[in-house]
């Protein structure tokens, strides 16, 4: 190849394609519903579930699932609203099934307007619908399950002053002695949310259930066409890891796998909601695909047996809120594998590892991406001159490469012959670019899923114009300054012999600059730090070259 930067080009352009099937795959036009939501209806039995309720519960170890209904609704059955509000959190919790429904992260808003309202992670809106559900499960008879109707003394609970909990309790009796509390816990300066069942048994005969904790959700909607991040669940298990279960594989087969010291989640960009049930006893995981394109993940517990007159207790935690990589670490092993690098993810870690540390001495994640940058460049630094020394001898070669191909015509046996006799003369290797360039992808690429995955950069402020660094150049400047930079650059390598290939070179820069004109501002700085700083030193490395020849 006489020209290495087309190798670049043509893995640049891979990536991008990549990035629009992998979102044309996730998140294209689907199917709408045939069936139309039904109004739900509030304020049957304690301890009842409404008609036709209960293809989303957990089948115990000795019952079938129950099979989803065609013409299940999306909308939710409701109850009583629950207002918790924390340092971190609004959120509401519905009598019904006692489902956490409603989380709003203060903290995250949904733009940098000063009225913009905080982001709603969790909801059961009429086209989205993310909530946490949890319960008892018996199998027969009533139950406390996430269909049953609790009580509750209160409707509205607030953190204030030195408090730092929050204890939220709700109350169900199957009338025949069994009373069961649904306790929430929030924290203050926590992301995390403990969810027990308290279980007193006054009846005359033992009791036995299994816990079961579990996320359900639709996809997101109105996601961006250009930039793809993952959207569904995961599971995480000591043996496997970290291990992706999309919404397709819960469309193709249901999961059924016995896991301790594992957690599940439902993740999206920037945000997770995972449940985290105690190491030390074995779950069995489980995944459901329902109607109206709502799944579940979710897990149950060994069986809780409590004796006449007895009481016993069994908990969870539940951590909502954003990819905050360090508070993730110290909840559950695993959990900030959430902040999903992919393939890459051996090499993004001690980049966003070297990011932070920038951070938090310029205070700034505009200037810590070029600082990073610039260190990245210096890095391979040596790779890099050898990429360009070997280029800008190619370039020094290129008239007599061109006249011989006016010589040879199409003969192309000769006209090979003839390049690589002068290679051989002048010392020259066409492909010694080629290895550098192809070393550094994997870094660039790793460090692209970085900046596209860390929530730090969301809405995080540069200077001048780019107030929001996770967001598109408002003025499109910074996609207009990379594509000079690669004309620039063009300018500066060997012409391209072939003429199909100086015509791609020549569009290429037009495609980019229209491609990174949607994507975030911070992942087209970096590309334009980057290409101003590889400019600065090929014309160093190019005008040596020539002047050693001349």
């Amino acid at each position: 190849m006489d020209n290495p930067r087309v190798l670049l080009a043509i893995a640049l352009s891979f990536l991008v394609i990549l990035l629009w099937q992998a979102w044309m795959q996730d998140y294209g036009p689907r199917p709408q519903p045939s069936t139309a939501p039904v109004a739900a209806t509030p304020g049957e039995p304690p301890g009842q579930a409404s008609s036709g309720a209960g293809e989303d519960l957990p089948a115990t170890h000795d019952q079938a699932l129950p099979q989803p209904s065609v013409t299940a609704a999306k909308a939710l059955p409701v109850g009583q609203q629950v207002e918790v509000v924390t340092d971190l959190y609004r959120a509401v919790i519905d009598t019904r099934g006692g489902d956490l429904r409603e989380v709003d992260l203060l903290k995250y808003p949904v733009s940098l307007k000063p009225d913009s309202p905080p982001f709603k992670l969790m909801e059961t809106g009429a086209d989205q619908l993310f909530i946490a559900q949890s319960g008892l499960r018996v199998g027969k008879g009533p139950e406390p399950t996430h269909h049953a109707n609790f009580r509750v003394d209160r409707l509205n609970y607030a953190l204030k002053g030195e408090s730092n909990v929050i204890e939220v309790p709700l109350q169900w009796s199957d009338g025949q002695g069994l009373d069961v509390t649904k306790i929430y816990r929030f924290h203050r300066d926590s992301y995390v949310i403990e969810v027990e069942f308290r279980v007193n048994n006054r009846g005359a005969e033992a009791w036995k259930a299994q816990p079961y904790y579990q996320l359900q959700r639709t996809p997101l909607q109105n996601t961006s066409r250009f930039i793809h991040t993952y959207t569904g669940g995961v599971l995480y298990s000591p043996q496997d890891k970290y291990q992706k279960i999309s919404f397709g594989d819960m469309q193709d087969a249901n999961l059924n796998r016995e896991v301790s010291g594992g957690w599940a989640a439902m993740i999206q960009h920037y945000f997770v909601g995972a449940w985290i049930p105690p190491a030390d006893q074995p779950e069995r995981y489980y995944s459901r695909a329902l109607a109206n394109e709502r799944y579940v993940i979710g897990m149950i517990g060994p069986s809780l047996s409590v004796p006449p007159g007895g009481e016993q207790s069994t908990s969870a935690r539940l951590f909502v809120g954003p990819k905050l990589q360090h508070r993730m670490e110290a909840v559950a092993p695993g959990l900030e594998l959430t902040v999903d690098y992919g393939k890459l993810t051996f090499i993004a870690e001690p980049i966003y590892w070297l990011l932070e540390k920038i951070h938090s001495l310029v205070g700034n994640w505009g200037w810590s991406i070029i600082f990073l940058t610039l260190l990245i460049k210096l890095a391979f630094f040596k790779l890099s001159e050898t990429s360009y020394k070997s280029m800008a001898n190619m370039r020094k070669l290129a008239p007599r490469l061109k006249s011989l191909k006016e010589r040879y015509g199409d003969d192309k046996q000769k006209l090979n012959q003839a390049m690589m006799d002068i290679y051989k003369k002048e010392k020259v290797n066409p492909l010694g670019g080629c290895l550098p360039v192809l070393v550094q992808i994997p870094v660039f690429i790793a460090l692209y899923w970085v900046l596209l995955e860390s929530v730090e950069m969301r809405q995080a402020p540069f200077m001048l114009w780019i107030q929001n660094l996770s967001s598109p150049d408002p003025y499109y400047i910074l996609p207009l300054i990379m594509g000079v930079t690669m004309l620039i650059q063009q300018k500066l390598n060997p012409a391209p012999m072939d003429p199909m290939q100086a015509k791609v070179m020549m569009v290429l820069p037009v495609v980019f600059t229209v491609f990174f004109a949607f994507f975030p501002s911070g992942l087209v700085l970096y590309w334009v730090v980057n290409n101003t700083l590889s400019i600065a030193q090929q014309y160093v490395i190019t005008r040596r070259v020539e002047a050693a020849a001349g």
